[in-house]
């Protein structure tokens, strides 16, 4: 899958603006977290930046071990790409097998990427029929297993939460009388007849569900709230952050962490806890949202939903956060 996977085109959102944010210069240690194609990661490595890259998907790293900048050099220098088989809840893991404590930036590309999307065989999208599986690590249980072995009420809570789908019960009905299912094409269609979809409709009602059940298989969310406690931890003073997402569930949990991290609100959330209004500030005040221009939009129109939120890391102390990793099943 490698070979089909390197061939496909990507277009990194956002690539200006997130470079912009993360300030590369010679010698600094940066994190790309999401690294899919390496498009960040490329112009990170063109600053002069060591890059540690992330992704639990093997077909991504496999494809990055074959980067000039991930070998070593004739004369023993080490590699400036070093790539990780983790998740991004696993950087401050990764890097301490390095022997990194601290980094410069950290740069997450939050959900799905375009080689997984065209391609057919990972089941992400209904665009073209492939098998249900939607895991970006390849491993563990699949959106099959899911949607075939679990209850109704377990499926539509997992609609209205992660896919903020009104009709939740009605398709979590039809999906479960309709079962067994093995294709994406099949999902798609339970969805699309249990909403009474007619063709040439704006948007396909399948999307918000085909999100849903990704976000559950991958345990989206968990990891990063996670991932984003991790940068937090390895970020040396003035280290940035800069997350890009692509819908309001991942947008909403990243500028509640920032506005909390940074003293900007008093409240917080079930991601985020309230935290006490003495802790100094662990990161300065974040960047407004920045979204893709309307350039960008017209040449990547998955641009169209992409946010872009950063900020700066100060000196105080990381809160101990712990790690709810081992509670929850891989994906």
């Amino acid at each position: 899958m490698t070979a089909a996977l390197s061939s496909v085109p990507h277009i990194p959102v956002l690539l200006d603006e997130v470079v912009a944010a993360l300030g590369p210069v010679p010698g600094a240690v940066i994190i790309d977290a999401t690294f899919g194609a390496g498009g960040y990661t490329r112009r990170l490595l063109e600053a002069g930046a060591t890059v540690h890259a992330f992704d639990r998907d093997p077909d991504a790293i496999e494809a990055g071990a074959r980067w000039p900048e991930a070998q070593t050099s004739g004369g023993g220098e080490a590699p400036r790409l070093v790539l990780h088989a983790r998740r991004f809840s696993e950087l401050v893991e990764g890097l301490a097998e390095a022997g990194i404590a601290h980094v410069q930036g950290v740069v997450f590309d939050i959900g799905v990427s375009s080689m997984q999307l065209d391609q057919a065989a990972r089941g992400f999208a209904f665009s073209s029929d492939g098998p249900l599986d939607m895991r970006m690590s390849q491993s563990g249980p699949s959106a099959a297993d899911f949607l075939n072995e679990a209850d109704e009420a377990a499926i539509a809570d997992v609609l209205y939460q992660y896919g903020e789908e009104r009709q939740s019960r009605r398709i979590a009905r039809a999906i479960v009388a309709a079962r067994p299912l093995e294709t994406t094409g099949q999902f798609a269609h339970v969805v699309r007849k249990a909403l009474g979809y007619r063709p040439g409709a704006p948007k396909d009602p399948a999307t918000r569900s085909f999100q849903a059940v990704r976000i559950h298989v991958n345990g989206e969310l968990d990891e990063l709230v996670e991932g984003l406690a991790a940068a937090e931890r390895l970020l040396a003073p003035g280290g940035r952050l800069a997350v890009v997402s692509f819908h309001s569930l991942e947008d909403r949990i990243v500028k509640q962490f920032l506005r909390e991290a940074s003293g900007s609100q008093g409240g917080g959330s079930r991601h985020v806890p309230m935290a006490a209004t003495t802790e100094p500030a662990r990161f300065d005040k974040p960047s407004p949202a920045i979204r893709p221009g309307e350039a960008e939009q017209a040449r990547n129109p998955r641009a169209r939903s992409a946010t872009l939120r950063w900020a700066s890391r100060t000196a105080a102390p990381a809160r101990d956060t712990g790690s709810s990793r081992g509670t929850r099943s891989a994906a």
